[in-house]
Parts: C-alpha cells; sequence; structure tokens
C-alpha cells in the first residue's frame, strides 16, 4: 500500500515547529526530509522531536537537530511482498521509497495501515474525583460528567482515545459513581468495551489499580479523568515501549516569570541582573504508560498516589522515562479552566 506524499515533505532547515504540523497533518507519525532535487535526505518521526525537546531544544531549531540520517528505503520496483516482508521483520509501519538517484518516490505502508491503528492497549481513566473547588456544579454532578459543548468531559476524553485506535476503558470510580456507569453502561453504545472499578474510599491513582480484577498483559495508559488533550496517546505507547521504560509519565512544559529585577550575586557582589526572568520547568500533565509489573509493587487494598509508586518503581531500579506533550493541554480543576476549555474546544478539537 503507498500514500500520497503531500504535506509530507520538509527541507533540513525546516524547523520542529514546522516538522510537528507535517507530522500531525499526514496521520503518519513521519515527516520525510528531502533537498532541493527531491533527494531523500532523512526522516523524523514524532519521536524524535519529543526526545529533542526533552533535551533542552526549542520549537525552531532546524530538523536537522533531530533527524534520521540513515532511514530503511526500498528501492523503487521492489514487490509489495517483499515490502511487506521488509516492514514485518523490522517492526515499521512505513518505507520510503526512492529511485536509483535516491530521489522519493512514495511511502510504502504495511498492509491495513491506515490513519488509526487499531491497539489492544488498556486505557485506565480515574474518574473519582470530588471535583471541589467546581462547586457548586460538583454538588449534583461528579466532576468528569460535566459538559464541554453538548457532551460529558469524560465522554469527550473517551472519544479522543477512540479516535486514535483505542477501545478498552476501565474507568475507576467513586463520588457519584453511578452517574458515570449510567451514561456510559458497558460502552457499547460509543462502540467500546468499558468496565469499572469502585473505589469504597479515597485509594489515590495508584491504589485504585490495586482493584483491577486482573492485572494487563501489555504496557497500559492510566489518565485523569479531568483532562483535555489532544496529545498522541499511540506515540506515547509507541515511546514507552521504545525506551523499555517501566512508567513513562507525560510531560508539560510550566513557565514562571519572575515580576522583578534578579540580582545574582557572589556575597555582596552583583555578578548580573536578569529582567523578570522566566523560568522553565516540565510538570506531570496526569497522563502515564505503565508496563504490567508495575503490580508488583502495589499492595492490595492500600491507597497510594501515583507520585509514591512511581518513586518505589524508580528505587527498585526501574527505568521511568518522561515523554513531552507539545499539544493541547488543560487540567479543569477549576472553573476558569472550565470556562477556557468550553471557549477553547471548537477551535481546537477539529
Amino acid at each position: 500500500m503507498m500514500t500520497d506524499l503531500k504535506k509530507m515533505t520538509v527541507s533540513s532547515e525546516a524547523s520542529l515547529r514546522r516538522v510537528m504540523e507535517v507530522i500531525d497533518s499526514g496521520a503518519r507519525q513521519i515527516a520525510l526530509v528531502t533537498d532541493d532535487s527531491g533527494v531523500l535526505v532523512a526522516t523524523v518521526t514524532d519521536g524524535d522531536v519529543r526526545r529533542g525537546l526533552l533535551k533542552g531544544l526549542g520549537m525552531d531549531t532546524p530538523v536537522s537537530e533531530v533527524m534520521h540520517r540513515n532511514p530503511t528505503t526500498l528501492l523503487k520496483g521492489a514487490s509489495a511482498a517483499s515490502a511487506q516482508r521488509l516492514m514485518r521483520e523490522r517492526g515499521l509501519g512505513h518505507i520510503p521509497v526512492v529511485d536509483p538517484e535516491g530521489k522519493l518516490i512514495a511511502l510504502a505502508l504495511r498492509d491495513g495501515l491506515t490513519g488509526v491503528e487499531p491497539r489492544s492497549t488498556r486505557v485506565v481513566l480515574m474518574a473519582g474525583g470530588l471535583g471541589m473547588r467546581l462547586r457548586p456544579l460538583t454538588e449534583t454532578v461528579p466532576k468528569p460528567m460535566i459538559p464541554v459543548g453538548d457532551k460529558p468531559l469524560l465522554e469527550r476524553i473517551v472519544t479522543r482515545f477512540q479516535d486514535q485506535g483505542f477501545s478498552r476503558f476501565t474507568l475507576s470510580l467513586n463520588y457519584l459513581g453511578h452517574v458515570i456507569r449510567d451514561h456510559f453502561g458497558d460502552g457499547s453504545a460509543l462502540g467500546v468495551e468499558i468496565d469499572y472499578v469502585d473505589e469504597t474510599k479515597r485509594m489515590g491513582t495508584g491504589g485504585a489499580l490495586s482493584l483491577m480484577p486482573a492485572r494487563p498483559e501489555e504496557p497500559f495508559v492510566v489518565m485523569n479523568g479531568d483532562i483535555l488533550t489532544t496529545t498522541s496517546f499511540g506515540a506515547m505507547m509507541d515511546f514507552h515501549g521504545e525506551t523499555c521504560s517501566a512508567v513513562t509519565i507525560c510531560a508539560r512544559e510550566f513557565n514562571m516569570q519572575v515580576p522583578y529585577g534578579v540580582l545574582n550575586t557572589e556575597g555582596t557582589t552583583l555578578v548580573s541582573m536578569e529582567e523578570k526572568p522566566v523560568h522553565k520547568h516540565l510538570v506531570n500533565a496526569g497522563i502515564y504508560a505503565l508496563s504490567p509489573f508495575v503490580f508488583d509493587h502495589i499492595r492490595d487494598g492500600e491507597p497510594l498516589d501515583m507520585p509514591d509508586l512511581i518513586d518505589r518503581v524508580k528505587d527498585a531500579g526501574h527505568k521511568v522515562s518522561v515523554f513531552p506533550v507539545r499539544e493541547y493541554w488543560m487540567d479543569i480543576g477549576r472553573i476558569e479552566d472550565l470556562d477556557r476549555a468550553r471557549a477553547e474546544y471548537d477551535t481546537v478539537f477539529v
């Protein structure tokens, strides 16, 4: 299977911002880098860009700083069978096709690969919060069921995952959980599978996982049920597998500006002055990928917050990775957050 190359090629001088626009519009999680004559120079994936961002590169950095210069390619005229065999052997979803001069001709796709790849990954959504900061709205409606547009927030989250090929969900319930259960049922009305765990006391995100009847057999997603985001969950899971991580934490850049001129000193001597500097931090975005063996660090019935679970896993010597979220992200914890999400929804979620 081949695909149109329109909107998928960039030059090596293109910025990371431009490359991410190309990757998003192409729906293949890849951009193809060519020179002025159309010769394939490199490929770049969503993961390549995110790793660059974690190293401190800015969105205006040229793609040449992160691109893969020796990609696997197929020569024009190769049989479809050989192309499919090579992709399966190397675990690739696509391979650029070039002519004898190296000019890009097409992008070969693995059989059945479309814009959305079905995934068996389980998604665990934490939907038991009290929503105290959203009162009085949450006095009779659980926070995840507050409408954003014409649908509840939690339904927006489920369908966002569904649009990316995810169809198996577990909802962790507590406060007014029956409202959520009555709305979603078994998920069949939405074309997904939904089951539930019920917290009879406040368990924390890690503790709620201990209530699952069986641990997932493959890496799974855990996400707070009050987050509206356009992040690529598939790219996160691919990153989790590629890095062989026990836990992957999604991180959002958060900037804090000091409203004064900052003086850097040595004793009483001025070294330098910074006028209203901006400090950048990566903060927890409330979205995680977990490998099944993290359950070895969770005790049945024990309240356990996610940071404490991650500390246990890390202290045991397992790898914990960070996946940067560069897309739209909104934690709907306050009235002003909800108002903003409602105002932005139609323009952000197209």
